[in-house]
């Protein structure tokens, strides 16, 4: 089954936890500290994996994370890191994120993209010690790992586009051309999703797109056009296929024109893609009159069967001839990545409460133990650097009011002030 869009829910891996240890000496309570850090948790990747050729697997399961890091231990041990979740999808997939705007465009094979990094893992007390505090009785939490909900949205990546109304012929003529075998019936709409072909034309290969049939209004999304459509943006040429048939009630020209008409709104660079034209069933009486009408509108329309083959193989060497004169877009091209710059910290009055959110806030209290004097010590000295206690009393907060960041709350104090010779802890 061939599915080409998909929302995704994913977590990175949460951080390890730090360890508070110290030497054990007679006669000394607290020795040198020997807490390790934990491991920081594994990222998500999403790569293009060219043995993957539909969005299928994430339609069962949309929900995936990304292994927590592990605790550190005593003995400087410290935690191992999280694996990193990889999550494949097809060359020519577009990560959204979930307010759609385009994260990576994973064009080639091989391109990857990290969309969401893996929390801290949190510092021992070795790691926090300093001139400061010699021997921490307290450690950090791991930060949590983040969540986000993504959109993949797939656009084959093939040479060239056949373009069609229903029934014209398509699924028979990439059949004809190529070792696709796509479902061939007679009615309209028998193709629901791309079908890709590797066409040899004496050496000369190329892959053709089989588009399912549009109709006029496609690009606003009648016949699930503005689907079909978007299988399109990626081919260097297109091959406009045309029937004749009676059947039909449009002409060859009419055809031609709403085609053009709903590619170019959909996207106006469509319109001006290198083009073959061809009227298939040459067999029909009415056939060789299309041609020539379409000659009399200025359009060269090849006569062309798929059925007998008549004409497909001057047709093949008239679009390799075409393509040998492209360049081959989306080849060796990075892909477009918009990174979020990550956020400082928010503040809002909910209820009397001040909610102060954001990772470095949420990060400055992550301490194992915040009754303990020396861990509140650093958690207030952390929050100053961030500028939350500025930003607070700049929005009117006084002394007593309740602070809340993540899970933890606190009564708001403004007399703290950090020497001007104090050593800065690490954060």
């Amino acid at each position: 089954m061939f599915v080409d869009e998909v929302r995704v829910h994913l977590r990175s891996g949460d951080g390890g936890a730090g360890n508070t240890a110290f030497v054990k000496a007679r006669g000394r309570p607290r020795g040198k500290p020997l807490g390790g850090s934990g491991g920081p948790g594994g990222d998500v990747i999403v790569v293009a994996d060219a043995g993957v050729s539909t969005l299928l697997d994430y339609q069962h399961r949309p929900h995936r994370r990304a292994e927590a890091g592990t605790h550190g231990k005593g003995d400087m041990q410290h935690g191992r890191r999280g694996e990193d979740l990889l999550l494949p999808v097809p060359p020519g997939t577009v990560v959204r994120d979930a307010a759609g705007t385009i994260i990576a465009d994973l064009a080639v094979a091989g391109q990857r993209v990290t969309v969401l990094k893996g929390g801290r893992g949190g510092l021992g007390n070795a790691g926090l010690a300093g001139p400061r505090r010699l021997a921490p009785n307290y450690s950090e939490q791991g930060e949590y790992g983040a969540s986000a909900e993504f959109g993949f949205e797939l656009k084959v990546v093939a040479d060239a586009a056949i373009i069609g109304f229903p029934n014209a012929g398509k699924s028979t003529l990439i059949a004809r051309v190529s070792a696709a075998r796509p479902k061939i019936a007679d009615y309209p709409f028998t193709t629901t999703v791309p079908n890709l072909g590797v066409v040899d034309v004496s050496g000369r290969r190329f892959v053709l797109a089989d588009i399912p049939g549009l109709i006029e209004g496609a690009a606003a999304g009648k016949g699930l056009g503005h689907v079909f459509l978007r299988h399109v943006e990626r081919c260097r040429a297109l091959l406009f296929l045309l029937d004749p048939s009676p059947l039909q009630e449009l002409s060859c020209a009419r055809q031609l024109g709403i085609l053009r008409d709903e590619l170019r709104r959909h996207d106006p660079a469509l319109a001006e893609r290198p083009a073959l034209v061809a009227v298939n069933k040459a067999d029909l009486p009415e056939a060789t009159a299309q041609v020539q009408a379409l000659a009399a509108a200025g359009v060269e329309a090849r006569l062309v069967s798929a059925v007998t083959g008549a004409g497909i193989e001057a047709l093949m060497h008239a679009l390799a001839d075409l393509l040998g004169t492209l360049d081959r877009r989306g080849e060796g091209e990075g892909f477009i990545l918009h990174r979020p710059v990550e956020e400082g910290f928010s503040i809002e009055r909910v209820e009397g409460r001040w909610i102060v959110s954001g990772r470095r806030a949420e990060r400055a209290v992550a301490l194992d133990d915040l009754t303990k004097p020396e861990a509140a010590d650093l958690a207030a000295r952390r929050l100053a650097r961030a500028g939350v206690d500025a930003e607070l009393r700049r929005r009117g907060a006084v002394p007593g009011d309740e602070v809340q960041i993540g899970s933890i709350v606190f009564e708001f104090r403004d007399d703290f002030a950090e020497p001007p010779d104090a050593a800065t802890p690490p954060d």
